[in-house]
């Protein structure tokens, strides 16, 4: 008897689009007497169902069953009859996602005549459409030139403001799965209330000279946290005096904001990691962590910090702890996790549309593997092996939009840069190569763009992630900058865009491109950055920090001042002088 296997024509592509939270069933067109046992592939990697949690076979007829589908099983799979490649058939699934908005300010008083904002920012899939309310009634009618909707909707605007424009504004977003509103209110009062000076909205900069607190639209130091200040539970002081030398300094090198009620930073000397409590701007305690610790992160799905100690400046004996419960701030401890020679960590970021993280990824000294963790048991899942590849990892990043992990190899003299490789997280399977493209990978907050820097050539690539979990090349721009730091700024002028702001190892000048256009722009002479002699810490020795969802300020140190850059009008807005190497800034938000 012979197998014969057939597939119509019109069958050979398949596109199914299925909303978040629900199960779908991508059915097998491949008929046929005799028909072989059916193979699925996702990203041309054959799927073993005895390892996927969500994405199962059970069904008499071979179709693959996904239980409850998130945006990170968009994309690519497909089919075959075993034996028989050739005849294939292709499965595209679409995941659509109802909208998520937040609003800004939630809150807020003027006094007549001066001009207010309320902003609104939505992600979904496909991308909402924005209107507002005032009081309940839809505002489309009365715009005028006092009253203005700008980048689709995300901002209304109003000139010069009335006491009849008190009332509820709601933002409604809407796509053709959902929607979600939030209200924004304005009060429009004589005096209006200059409440209580706010603790937020600001940039914490750590520097030589102790903590500054900077109001980035004033250009204004709000508070200055000597090196000799007491913290309050220990009554040690904050920088404590060295043998030896003249004048009492401090010496930072990762800070992290947890929930904007607290800033948690590591000082390397004093191998410790110290607990700002930001309402009351003061330093609350000190926890002891192993020796030299110089990178933070702060993993929100769980609410604890991870602290990565090198052991001695030739990390010779490196080791990861973790910090529980970290934003209930009182008698912090440190709990040690099992991992050895760990030369690096890797958790992804939450969003709008993500909030949970289960895993991690950490990266042993010159081994070409990243080993998988679950945060929340601390433990050693797996290891994804990158040996085929020769890749020894330096950095990743992450979409969600079709669960792409992005790993950047480290240069070695010997041969030339490695291309990035592409980790499926569905499968945890290397998929191979990122094209030709080299560097630091950088993901938008939303995940729709990867934005590549190759510091040795300049070259910057920024690459698309469309609706079917495809990664698609929009652009390569040529650059005489060597990316230090890399930053996404929301755009003011057309709703779910970014401009990228990227500082330079060696040159004083900043890069700024918009995104939707590739336009490239440069802020000069913005003064010399720290030396990577004086920044051992990291490769970023100038760094350079947004300021949130709805802020349109950047910041970005020099040797000995720090630059605030509007980055609502692609401008510098001032230059802070007289602070010293801060390289390490945490943007806190409203408290």
């Amino acid at each position: 008897e012979v197998v014969q296997l057939s597939l119509p024509e019109d069958q050979k592509i398949s596109v199914t689009t299925i909303t978040v939270g629900l199960s779908t069933v991508l059915t097998c067109g491949i008929r046929g007497a005799l028909r072989p046992p059916i193979i699925w592939k996702r990203n041309g990697v054959i799927l073993n169902f005895l390892d996927l949690e969500d994405i199962n076979d059970f069904g008499e007829d071979d179709s693959l069953y996904i239980t409850k589908v998130t945006t990170i099983h968009m994309g690519n799979y497909t089919c075959h009859a075993y034996g028989y490649e050739e005849l294939y058939q292709t499965h595209i699934l679409q995941v659509n996602v109802p909208p998520v908005i937040r609003v800004y300010p939630e809150t807020q008083a003027q006094e007549p005549g001066v001009s207010a904002s309320l902003r609104c920012h939505a992600e979904g899939i496909p991308n909402p459409r924005i209107t507002w309310l005032k009081n309940g009634i839809d505002i489309m009618p009365k715009l005028s030139k006092q009253l203005a909707l700008l980048a689709n909707g995300s901002e209304l605007h109003i000139s010069s403001v009335r006491y009849e424009d008190t009332g509820a504004y709601t933002c409604i977003a809407k796509n053709e799965v959902g929607v979600d509103e939030d209200i924004s209110s304005l009060f429009i009062e004589d005096s209006a209330r200059k409440t209580r000076l706010s603790v937020g909205n600001m940039f914490y900069v750590f520097s030589d000279d102790g903590i500054i607190v900077l109001q980035p639209s004033e250009c204004e130091i709000r508070r200055h946290i000597k090196p000799e200040e007491r913290i309050f539970t220990s009554y040690e002081e904050v920088c404590p005096r060295v043998e030896g030398e003249g004048t009492q300094s401090c010496l930072w090198a990762s800070a992290v904001n947890v929930r904007d009620k607290y800033i948690y930073v590591t000082q390397p000397k004093q191998n410790r990691v110290l607990i700002i409590d930001i309402q009351s701007q003061k330093a609350m305690q000190s926890l002891d962590v192993d020796p030299l610790p110089t990178k933070l992160h702060y993993d929100k799905s769980h609410d604890q910090v991870w602290v990565l100690s090198w052991g001695d400046m030739r990390k010779s004996s490196p080791t990861l702890q973790v910090i529980p419960e970290a934003s209930a701030g009182e008698d912090q401890h440190v709990i040690r996790t099992p991992f050895e020679g760990v030369d690096d960590f890797f958790i992804p970021p939450t969003n709008l549309i993500i909030n949970h993280v289960r895993f991690g990824f950490i990266f042993n000294k010159s081994k070409s593997a990243v080993h998988k963790i679950d945060l929340e048991t601390v433990t050693h899942i797996k290891t994804i092996n990158f040996n085929t590849y020769g890749c020894v990892p330096q950095t990743m990043a992450y979409t969600h939009l079709g669960g792409y992990f992005f790993v950047q190899c480290r240069r070695s003299r010997s041969v030339a840069a490695l291309p990035q490789l592409i980790i499926d997280s569905v499968t945890d399977a290397v998929i191979g190569p990122n094209g030709d493209v080299l560097g630091t990978p950088y993901v938008s907050p939303d995940g729709r763009y990867l934005v590549s820097a190759d510091e040795d050539s300049g070259r910057i690539t920024v690459q698309v992630l469309t609706v079917r979990g495809e990664i698609k090349l929009i652009y390569d721009l040529q650059t005489d900058i060597h990316v230090s730091d890399l930053t996404f700024q929301p755009s003011f002028t057309e709703g779910n865009q970014y401009y990228i702001y990227a500082t330079s190892h060696l040159q004083t000048d900043v890069l700024f491109v918009e995104l939707s256009t590739g336009k490239m722009n440069v802020l000069k002479n913005l003064k010399d950055p720290i030396t990577s002699k004086d920044w051992p810490w990291s490769s970023y020795n100038r760094i350079l920090k947004d300021s949130g969802l709805f802020g349109q300020y950047l910041l970005t140190p020099a040797k000995e001042s720090l630059f605030v850059i509007n980055g609502r009008q692609n401008t510098l807005r001032c230059e802070v002088s007289g602070i010293r190497r801060g390289n390490t800034v945490v943007w806190v938000g409203e408290v």
